[in-house]
């Protein structure tokens, strides 16, 4: 795989059940750097050329910015920003922050980075369901999300929205940990 020598990024290889899932996640609520979900289901990725970057409307969301221009930098990958559809404009605001980290990359590296704004048909409560649903039409490689910072009793009772997703994909899963107090740069 394109990030197996690359000490910036965990790689989680687990079968994609339920507990198993949710101890791997559990595993990593501490982790410092982006981890990847790897699990039986999921093709392997042996050039990495779109990347697809769910926006919703919480602030964290904008910690992707950086995670994924440095695989786009890394790889030549294209960004697909998918901001949800929701009533106000949080989902908006922050994909205008990445799109502004993306251009600023850009600017300063002089280097190509390319990405688009794909506007999602799902509000933010449902748009991981949307990322994973659509994968043929986005025709991604990598899809990239953030974990939750808490577990609600929403997420104790139903599961984390994060790993409904990895369960269901059919591509390795990047989670960027929210966390201010754990959050660290790859580049």
């Amino acid at each position: 795989m394109i990030w197996d020598n690359n000490e910036d990024i965990r790689v989680v290889t687990c079968e994609n059940r339920s507990r198993v899932l949710q101890r791997a996640l559990n595993d990593c609520r501490e982790e410092r750097r982006p981890y990847v979900f790897v699990t039986p289901t999921m093709r392997e990725i042996a050039v990495l050329k779109r990347i697809l970057v769910p926006v919703t409307m919480l602030e964290e969301e904008t910690y992707k910015a950086e995670i994924c221009t440095y695989l786009a930098r890394k790889t030549g990958a294209h960004i697909l920003l998918l901001p949800a559809h929701d009533y106000g404009s949080h989902a908006r605001q922050n994909t205008n922050r990445i799109i502004s980290h993306i251009e600023g990359v850009r600017e300063r590296t002089r280097e190509e980075i390319t990405y688009e704004v794909l506007e999602a048909q799902r509000d933010s409560f449902h748009l991981y369901e949307e990322a994973v649903g659509r994968q043929r039409d986005f025709g991604h490689q990598l899809l990239v999300l953030t974990a939750s910072r808490d577990y609600g009793l929403d997420d104790i009772i139903f599961g984390p929205p994060e790993r409904k997703a990895i369960a269901r994909s059919q591509v390795p899963v990047m989670l960027v940990n929210p966390r201010e107090d754990l959050f660290s740069l790859c580049d």
